[in-house]
């Protein structure tokens, strides 16, 4: 591969309406150091792995870039816990242009922690080290799982301090997507009245992210259709793999269907449907069991930003369709969980009635899933499953209806275990498992623990004998684990 001295990045997101970016310069970070660097994501984008581990790779990276370069930031709106906040925006990232992606469509690179912008609202434009590997990580880990999200191409750092709850280090995560297009954009021009850059925003979305939808007869509404299937879809996932999100705020929230922006997130360790990831969160509205619905109310939010475009009863009926759309995509995503590859009418009461016993005896989701595959329909009490549960005769109950189910099968053992071991993870991205690598890295200097976490979630659904201690049950301090949105 030809060596890069500069990327040479398109700049679309200067097609936007002009009232929804701004030019922004960097702030330089002294000292910038690498910390880890995705290979694959970045030969993917046609760049040089090695030029972008050197010194000139990790400087640009890290904000600290030639005046050749401009970096956008862009305005957004959006209901924060449900509440209308006005104007927000791009407070601490800044856009350095688009690439070419290997699914043949342009990928946006941006670089978030590089500094102030004019939607920093007095806050320093910076990110920690902390949070900017939870990022780095989870980015990557939802990506390995098959789940839409934003990518990220390489996290660096600086000895620069920041301050928040104390005293941390500065990093910087550069992420990559198709689009960061959000329903706060589209929120914060129809809130604004400005009717004619609303419809070029939605143009521009239906030009380069919905060419399909571009064709139809009624585009508009098949933007708004297309953006409500994928985020129900998207939940689905979500729901399946046991994670929450923890601020699913509209200006958090993807056109295309990606999870985006990792703050207070967590994948469950013990099931427990009301479960609070974001300690932020003091009202529970994020809770993992009100995902689906959150979800929905966002979708309102936007759809009435298509208000001037599309009629109000065909987006109230395109709205109505979620529910229908998230529960089949949620219980087909379960039915392969559960190893069942036809479908039969019980089929969602047989799953409620496994998450209600995981549920109260806060059975590990992640482990209880990845054992199914062993269950042994010849096998009365099945204990490596069983004595998950402390009402064993919970499971008991449950197995009976369960083994009777696979008796309707046409599966041999063997099929159903090779194909719900690639359903069901090994490795999520506990919370631990971060804070762990985190602390290795903030108080120690050593990047190693990122590497491995990393490398190992690249591969979650593989049997991986020298990651082992991931696989475990969380030890208890990860209780105490705080996660909150200065996360």
């Amino acid at each position: 591969m030809e060596t890069l001295t500069l990327p040479v990045f398109g700049q679309r997101i200067t097609e936007l309406p002009p009232v929804l970016h701004r030019r922004v310069a960097s702030t330089p970070l002294p000292q910038p150091h690498l910390v880890h660097l995705n290979r694959s994501l970045a030969e993917q984008l046609g760049l040089d792995p090695d030029w972008l581990a050197s010194d000139e790779g990790v400087a640009l990276f890290t904000g600290n870039l030639p005046d050749a370069l401009p970096t956008i930031a862009t305005a957004y709106s959006g209901h924060q816990f449900g509440v209308w906040a006005g104007q927000l925006g791009d407070g601490r990232a800044l856009m350095l242009g688009d690439l070419p992606g290997s699914n043949g469509r342009r990928m946006e690179v941006q670089i978030k922690g590089a500094g102030q912008t004019p939607f920093s609202r007095h806050a320093d434009g910076r990110a920690v080290l902390r949070s900017s590997i939870r990022e780095y990580l989870c980015s990557e880990a939802m990506a390995a799982l098959g789940i839409p999200t934003t990518r990220a191409l390489i996290l660096t750092g600086s000895p620069a301090p920041v301050y928040r709850e104390t005293v941390e280090t500065s990093a910087v995560v550069t992420r990559v997507s198709e689009s960061f297009v959000r329903f706060g954009h589209f929120e914060h021009l129809y809130h604004r009245g400005d009717h004619d850059a609303l419809k070029a925003l939605a143009d521009f979305a239906l030009r380069y992210h919905f060419p399909e939808q571009a064709d139809l007869a009624t585009p508009y509404a098949a933007l708004i259709g297309e953006t409500i299937a994928r985020t129900a879809r998207l939940i689905a996932d979500w729901q399946a793999v046991g994670f929450c999100h923890g601020v699913m705020n509209t200006d958090n929230m993807s056109l295309l269907g990606l999870t985006i922006d990792y703050g207070p997130y967590g994948f469950l360790d013990g099931f427990d449907l009301a479960h609070i990831c974001n300690h932020s969160d003091h009202a529970g509205r994020y809770a993992y069991n009100q995902q689906p619905q959150v979800a929905l109310w966002n979708l309102h939010c936007l759809a009435s930003t298509f208000l001037p475009m599309v009629g109000e009863d065909e987006l109230v009926a395109l709205l109505r369709g979620f529910q229908a759309l998230y529960e089949t995509a949620y219980l087909t995503k379960m039915r392969t969980k559960l190893g069942l590859t036809t479908q039969e009418g019980g089929d969602g009461a047989l799953l409620e009635k496994l998450l209600m016993a995981m549920h109260g005896d806060r059975v590990d989701y992640t482990i209880f899933f990845r054992r199914l595959a062993d269950f042994d329909a010849l096998d009365t009490f099945n204990a490596p499953l069983r004595d998950l549960f402390l009402e064993r005769e919970l499971f008991d109950g449950w197995a009976v209806d369960y083994r009777a189910r696979l008796a309707r099968e046409p599966q041999t053992p063997v099929e159903r275990r090779a194909a719900m071991s690639r359903v069901n993870p090994k490795y999520v991205l506990r919370n631990h498992i971060a804070e762990q690598a985190i602390r290795k890295a903030r108080d120690e200097g050593d990047f190693g623990e990122v590497d491995r976490v990393f490398r190992c979630l690249s591969r979650p659904f593989e049997e991986q004998p020298e990651f082992e201690v991931y696989a475990g049950f969380p030890p208890e301090w990860a209780d105490q684990i705080s996660v909150s949105c200065s996360s």
